[in-house]
């Protein structure tokens, strides 16, 4: 995931778009240029156009009512550009809507089933993460490492796998998380780590409902302070 793909015409139209999107050109609710208009910038067909705009309904930034034209739904976190290509942003999207269900699921379950070294073992990473809030590091493989160890803890191997099998996209999307964080405040890395402690506390309390939507809330938030409001 993080290399660079060969970029096709739909792709660089969703990047233009996204681009001046970002810029403020286009701004939050107002409507972008007609199909037909965007066609003729790119020298290209409308289908194409409509390949690009789909992509950006799917991932929320654009939104398209009869008789109101294609408007700009949200504005994404414009320091997104300073870590990642935005053609990744509708694959980082995927991989957070993929975790929203398998990791609350396996937060779930490591509420039911952790033992004692399981949950020293959450601790441990939470620990970890602290003190890179302290260094002001970027701490994305002990970010990792939190959420392998509750998966770990589920006793589940499937959710171990599945943790293993995505773990470049998954790495990814959190190196893009952190970096953002990093440039903002620290209250906003004091938040994600709160969010973390809530998913720890649950488990270790073996409130399963709560781990499970402590999970989900953190994945949930990360996803939102990404893509904006």
């Amino acid at each position: 995931m993080n290399e660079r793909r060969t970029t096709g015409l739909p792709e660089k139209i969703y990047g233009d778009i996204l681009n001046r999107i970002l810029e403020g050109e286009y701004k939050e609710g107002e409507r972008l240029p007609t199909e037909h208009a965007l066609a003729e910038r790119f020298a290209t067909s409308r289908p194409t156009v409509r390949e690009a705009l789909a992509r950006l309904r799917a991932d929320g930034i654009i939104m398209t009512r009869h008789g109101s034209g294609t408007t700009v739904a949200r504005r994404p976190d414009p320091d997104v550009r300073r870590f990642a290509p935005l053609e990744t942003l509708s694959d980082i999207r995927r991989c957070y809507e993929f975790r929203m269900v398998t990791e609350a699921g396996a937060a779930g379950q490591a509420a039911l089933k952790a033992d004692s070294d399981d949950i020293a073992a959450i601790q441990h990473a939470w620990h970890e993460l602290e003190q890179i809030i302290e260094t002001q590091g970027i701490g994305t493989k002990d970010d990792f490492m939190f959420h392998l160890a509750v998966a770990r803890a589920s006793k589940n191997p499937f959710f171990i796998t599945m943790m293993s099998f995505i773990e470049e996209q998954i790495l990814f999307s959190m190196n893009l998380s952190r970096n953002l964080s990093l440039v903002k405040t620290v209250e906003r890395q004091r938040l994600v780590q709160a969010e973390h402690w809530a998913v720890l506390d649950a488990i270790r309390r073996g409130d399963a409902p709560a781990a499970s939507a402590a999970m989900r809330t953190h994945l949930e938030n990360a996803l939102e302070r990404m893509f904006g409001s």
